[in-house]
């Protein structure tokens, strides 16, 4: 009977382990690894990269010349030595600038060809006029090799979403929300997303519940504390957006 019990329970422990392993939540670098570098740079991105993610989030606008700009804010104030709307500059205007003192401000080209389809890149729409300028430009890099795989689209503009599945009708898109995500699944079906991207402090079984059942992933932001990090993985959720990649 000891024996029996001991073989019961290695392989009960041995199946929890394999479940366990095949939910691990995909590691998602917030701006890159903007924990240690300063966001939305090419420099934070290489640092993503080098920690092992598995995906990175971007945010872009579309600025005065046509130029789609890595950047967080709508104003420059708080990253670099620049100042005003970030879309009243032009690219050459905007490189002249730094981010913390010493980096530039990235294009979107940049940062693709810096990932080099080593991981997804999360590209969030921050901007307006986003969308048709996006999917004009991973046009550009389906031409050198790169798929619709090596890309996802998400923005809290819905109707930029709403237009990017106009322009492309196979790129995964995620619905970002600050809301109750489960508010979110009618138009994540709307615009055939894969996701919804959700405020981690929105999420609880039941809504997580729902949007499962209704076949989508979930990428919650912007989840960087080890207790909030451990909640996220009880609920299973798909994917964890962070500032601290090592920490997951």
């Amino acid at each position: 009977m000891n024996i029996k019990k001991t073989i019961l329970i290695a392989c009960l422990t041995m199946s929890s382990i394999a479940f366990a392993q095949s939910n691990t939540p995909i590691k998602i670098g917030h701006r890159g690894a903007m924990g240690h570098i300063a966001e939305n740079t090419v420099e934070s991105v290489q640092k993503a990269l080098d920690m092992g993610c598995d995906a990175i989030e971007i945010d872009i606008y579309r600025v005065k010349d046509g130029s789609l700009m890595v950047f967080h804010d709508e104003t420059l104030e708080r990253t670099s030595n620049g100042k005003g709307k970030i879309e009243n500059y032009t690219k050459e205007e905007l490189k002249q600038l730094f981010v913390d003192g010493q980096y530039q401000i990235p294009t979107l080209e940049e940062v693709i060809n810096t990932i080099n389809k080593q991981v997804v890149l999360n590209i969030e729409l921050k901007g307006a006029n986003t969308a048709e300028a996006t999917a004009k430009v991973i046009e550009t890099f389906k031409a050198k090799g790169w798929t619709d795989s090596n890309f996802i689209i998400s923005s809290f503009k819905w109707n930029e979403l709403e237009i990017m599945r106009q322009n492309n009708s196979n790129i995964d898109i995620a619905v970002l929300t600050s809301k109750d995500p489960a508010d979110a699944i009618d138009f994540a079906h709307k615009v055939k997303a894969v996701a919804i991207n959700p405020h981690f402090k929105k999420l609880n079984k039941e809504n997580v519940s729902k949007i499962k059942q209704a076949n989508l992933k979930i990428y919650p932001w912007t989840v960087n504390e080890i207790e909030d990090i451990q909640r996220m993985k009880s609920l299973q959720v798909d994917g964890i957006i962070t500032n601290f990649l090592e920490r997951l």
